[in-house]
Parts: structure tokens; sequence; C-alpha cells
């Protein structure tokens, strides 16, 4: 199908599309997505990109695009849901979108619990819980998180924390507080020990309450607060007290002293402005809450190239609105955004509340909304320098491997894998995916041994690599298997690389030879002086100490080891807490934990009354027989 046909067949296809909100997506001759837009109106959304006026963009994209496809929504808002939700999916070639968008951190405050606790979380789903967030830099968030410890002592402990009837703490079950006395924290005056009864439920949440205000950046009220406490603790001769309060006070005072500029008076609002150069982008974001710059944050977009700076604004605002846990009644922009008033539509449901996109032409908004773009732009030259030398580096290891292996291009894809286990026990293998000589984690997969326990890593390795050929491209498909449909089949490597030595390198060829695959390169690295075995040749290849050909294969080696040791403890955990109770029929996960919650231990049941184990609720008579007679015999 030439161009013209193909231009054709798409304008056909969009001739069909309903007159609804929803989203749509251009996909290319593989079935990858090349680009996730949303619309009010589908179907004349869609036929503006066969329009005269395009951008170079979306000529390429129409000229890569085999057919277009569309799902309808209930809203514009939750087309913009939808349409954020699929770009972090599929990361389109053409969409804006941010880097690292799944590793951006949250600060998450467990309100379902009597004792709630506050942590540093990168996923969203407790729904008893609130979260604040997301914020680009995690170094940031534990800084924070470390003041506000110290202002307001919580606890950190996954220890269950329950309430008595007089409000007061104790650990459930008892036996879980080592020595019955609280921790290390508790003398550091970093929590206030509600696990041994310490303080009441009334005042451990009243305590969160002011750390709440302190999140959302409402040191003011904080500020003011704490000052009344103060004096009213002067005034009734509480002088300890009141001396703990002062110096919170004076370290409040102190973060607000750091903040260089102020809003107005009690205004709440963000400020984005951006940054491009060469298809890389940035955009900066200040919180600003109670008149007061409380947060400044940058984000790197990619796919940005042709783009201007309301387009690349327009695609972050959508993208982290649509996870952001907190948004403000106004969001001040240097210059206008495209498709304003559906954002607008999109962030008041979202807020649950109006929200107004600002373009301020003069006064304090319009000094904040260039200091901003200055931010922008030494943000995205700092960036800049890091990216530029990050892939520098990468460029000349792939070439070093290249040249001291033999290959006949750079190594875009290299996968790795490793074997861990402990005598033979609990076998697990990884395989690690890096693609361009950077991680590709959504990759990875993790194998269970089906051969058994077997203290045999050669075997182990053997088998693994015959499991993951096995979900190479379907036989008489043709190609190389880089035309593979990801969900179901793996594309095949440009190198593999074994950890471990000729044994390693002498099973992952048999593997091969299994599976028909001698023709992709394979080495194995040996750890003691970090050689490369390669096949047909009897010496080993050993790269200069100082090469970034080394220290990548290093990288490798170690992301392999590291994610097969951390799925080999998960998977010995799960065997060491087996028991009896097991292999009972009838006694399930959760009547397994009421009986371990009633008695503490295998031994405690052992020894109770059938009538005591018919007591424990789901259990009753005909269950606490056979529990007994299996733990007795």
């Amino acid at each position: 199908m030439n161009k013209d046909e193909r231009r054709e067949s798409l304008e056909a296809q969009v001739a069909s599309f309903p007159d609804a909100p929803g989203v749509y997506l251009f996909k290319d001759t593989r079935g990858r997505v090349l680009y996730v837009g949303k619309a009010d109106v589908l179907r004349d959304r869609v036929r503006a990109y066969f329009g005269p006026s395009l951008d170079v963009r979306h000529i390429r994209l129409v000229e890569r695009a085999e057919r277009v496809e569309f799902a309808v929504t209930g809203s514009i808002s939750e087309a913009y849901l939808l349409e954020a939700n699929l770009i972090k999916q599929h990361k389109p070639r053409y969409n804006i979108r941010l880097k690292d968008d799944k590793s951006y951190p949250y600060v998450k405050i467990t309100l379902g619990e009597d004792f709630p606790r506050i942590l540093r979380t990168r996923s969203l789903g407790d729904r008893t819980a609130r979260y604040f967030g997301p914020f680009a830099n995690a170094k940031s968030v534990d800084q924070s998180l470390d003041l506000l410890q110290k202002l307001f002592p919580y606890r950190t402990c996954k220890l269950t924390i329950l309430a008595d009837d007089e409000g007061r703490g104790h650990t459930v079950p008892p036996s879980a507080l080592p020595g019955g006395r609280p921790c290390l924290l508790f003398h550091l005056r970093r929590c206030t020990a509600p696990c041994v009864g310490n303080t009441t439920r009334d005042e451990y949440r009243a305590t969160v309450d002011k750390s709440v205000l302190f999140l959302e950046g409402r040191y003011e009220t904080l500020a003011r607060t704490t000052r009344k406490e103060m004096e009213s603790a002067a005034d009734t001769l509480e002088f300890e007290r009141a001396a703990a309060l002062r110096d919170r006070l004076t370290a409040i005072d102190r973060t607000l002293d750091r903040q260089e500029v102020h809003a107005y008076k009690g205004d709440d609002f963000d400020v984005l402005a951006s940054a491009i150069a060469e298809g890389d982008a940035v955009v900066q974001l200040f919180r600003v809450r109670d008149g007061t710059i409380v947060g400044r944050d940058h984000f790197a977009l990619e796919g940005s190239e042709g783009a201007g700076a309301p387009e690349v604004i327009a695609s972050f605002l959508r993208q982290h609105y649509s996870a952001a846990t907190m948004l403000p009644p106004e969001i001040v922009t240097p210059a206008a955004l495209p498709d304003a008033a559906s954002l607008e539509a999109f962030l008041t449901e979202r807020r649950g509340g109006p929200v107004r996109l600002h373009v301020p032409q003069r006064g304090k908004k319009r000094h904040l909304a260039e200091l901003a773009e200055r931010n922008a732009l030494d943000a995205l030259e700092q960036e800049r320098v890091r990216w530029l030398a990050d892939r520098g580096k990468t460029d000349v290891a792939l070439r070093e491997l290249q040249e001291a292996l033999g290959l006949e291009g750079p190594p875009k894809r290299i996968e790795c894998y490793d074997v861990s286990h402990v005598q033979g026990t609990s076998v697990v293998s990884s395989m690690v995916v890096f693609e361009d000589g950077r991680p590709a984690k959504s990759q990875y997969r993790r194998f269970r041994a089906r051969i058994g326990d077997r203290n045999d890593d050669f075997t182990n390795m053997r088998e693994t690599l015959k499991r993951r050929f096995a979900r190479a491209f379907a036989a008489g498909s043709g190609g190389d298997g880089k035309d593979a449909d990801a969900r179901t089949n793996w594309p095949l490597p440009d190198l593999i690389i074994l950890d471990g030595g000729k044994g390693q390198l002498s099973a992952g060829l048999a593997a091969l030879a299994d599976a028909g695959r001698l023709q992709i390169p394979i080495a194995a690295l040996a750890k003691e002086r970090e050689e490369l075995f390669v096949p047909n040749r009897p010496d080993p290849i050993v790269l200069p100490r100082n090469a970034q050909g080394l220290y990548l294969v290093q990288r490798v080696r170690d992301e392999a080891h590291r994610f097969a040791v951390t799925y080999h403890q998960k998977v010995r955990a799960s065997r060491a807490v087996r028991s009896i109770l097991d292999d009972i029929a009838g006694v399930g996960p959760a009547r397994k934990r009421a009986l371990l919650r009633k008695f503490g231990s295998v031994r405690a049941m052992q020894d109770a009354p059938v009538e005591d184990l018919a007591a424990v609720g789901g259990v009753g008579a005909a269950l606490a027989e056979r529990i007994k007679s299996a733990l007795t015999s």
C-alpha cells in the first residue's frame, strides 16, 4: 500500500468515528501505538489530522500510521484520564510524555489505622489513606519527612496497633512487640510510642492533623496554632511543654524563612512553565499555598520534537494532574494553552471544585511565571548535560562490546540471566533486559524452576533459556522476532550475557541449539577476573578496567543478580512461613490468621482443647477435630 492509498484508508476509517468524546490511537503496520489523543468529538478531531495546516510531527505521524482506533468515554474528563493511562502504558513515539513517570514518589498517610503512619510510597491504591504528590525528587521527600518527624513525632513501623476502650494503643498480637518495649525512635523523640500505650488515639490523631497541615504547606496556619499552644502552656506553668512548642515554632518559622518568594496573602495556586531544546523538555512547577511558594519541582519530558511551550505544558498538565492527589483552584501559565476550556473542565472534575487557568499580564503572578520559566531553562540545561553524558558513555560502551565480541553491530537489546538458590532449594532465575544500554524494566522476567530443587546451576540455566526461547516469535512468522506481539512473544536479543564461566556458557549454547538459535551472540561473564567467555575461543576476552564496555556488562550482570536474589528471597520467605495448617483442608489464609491471632503459635494450638479451637470464628466443631488430629499426628 503506497502513501496515498494509506491516507485514503485512514480517512475512510475516520469517517465511521462517532460524534462523541473519547480517545483515539494511531497505530503502525506492526500494531504499535504511535500516538494517543483525546477529543470532545472524535470524528471532527481526528479529521483535522488530514487537513492542510499540520505541523511536522503530525505529518510524520500520518505517514507512518496504518490504522486509527478509538474508545468512547462518558465525558471529556474520562477521556483525559484514559489518555494519560494509555500514554503511560504504550509510551507512544509522537506523544509528549513524562520520563520515568512510574517512579515519582508520593507521601502516604494511613488514615485507615487507629494510629496512622506517614511514609514515602510509589503506588496508589489504599482507599483509606491520604496521598500527597507526585513529587519529582525522592530525596527532597525524604528530607521533608525527616523534618516532619522531628516536628510532629509519628510511627513508621509496620506493627498492627489498635486502640483499647480508653483509646490507648496495644500491638496485635502482643508478642509482635520485641521485649514489650518501644523502639529507639521513641527515645530519640521521633515517635510517641503508641505501641505501649504511651499516647491515646485522639492525641496521636491531633499530631497527624498537624502533619497534614505541614504537608499541605499551611505553615502560617501551623505557626499560629503552635504559638497559641505555647502561650497556653506557659500560662498554666507547663514550662517543659512550652519549651518543646517553642522549638517546634522556631523550626516552622525557619521553614517559612526559606521560602524566597511571597505572592498574594492566602492564595493557593500552581505555576507551570517549560523549556524545550532538540526534543528534550522540562516543565517547572511552583506550588503556592497561603501565598508562599512551598514546593518547587521540575519534570523531564520526551517526545516534544517540533512542539511549542503551550503544547508541552498542556501535555504535562493532563498527565500530572490525572495522578496528582491535590489540585489548587488556579493554575498559572506564561501563555494560553490549547483546549483551555476542556482542560478546565477536566481539572474541575478532578478537584471536585472550580479550577481556573490563568495567564497573568502583570503583577506578582506574572513575575512568578517568568521566574518559573528561568528555573525551567536552568533545569533543562543541567538535565541535558547529564543526558548527553549518559548517551555518550552508552554509545561508547555498545561500540566497545561490538568490537570486543565481533558483533555485526552495537547490541541494541542485551539480555542477561542469573540463577539463585541456597544449596539447591527455592531455585529461581532472572532475565533482565537492557535496550540501548538502559534497563527496560517492564521486560524483566522471573522463572521458578520446574525441574525441582536441584543444586545444578548449568541444568537450571539451560532450562531457563529453553523456556525463554519458547516465548520467541511464533513459528513460521518469519523475520527476526522483533515484529512479535510483546504481550505473547518476546523479541530476540542482539546479545545474551550469562552470569558465570565456561560451564554456564556450555549450558547456554546447548539451550540455543535446542531452540535453533545458535546465530544469537552469547557470552558468559566470570566474576573472579571479570572475563568474558565466548564460543569457539579458548581464551577469555578481558576488557580494560576503565572501559565503558566493561562497566556496562558489569551493570547488566549485577542487575540480573539483584533481580534473581530478590525473587529467591521472596520464594524462600514464603516457604519459611508455611506450617502444618497450610496442609489441612478447610484452613485458608483467613482461618489461619484467626487461629494464630487467638493462640499465637501452632504449639499452643496442640495444647489447646478442641472446644477452644472450635470457638474461633469460622472454625466450628468438625474443622476443629480435623485441626486437632493433624496437629497431634
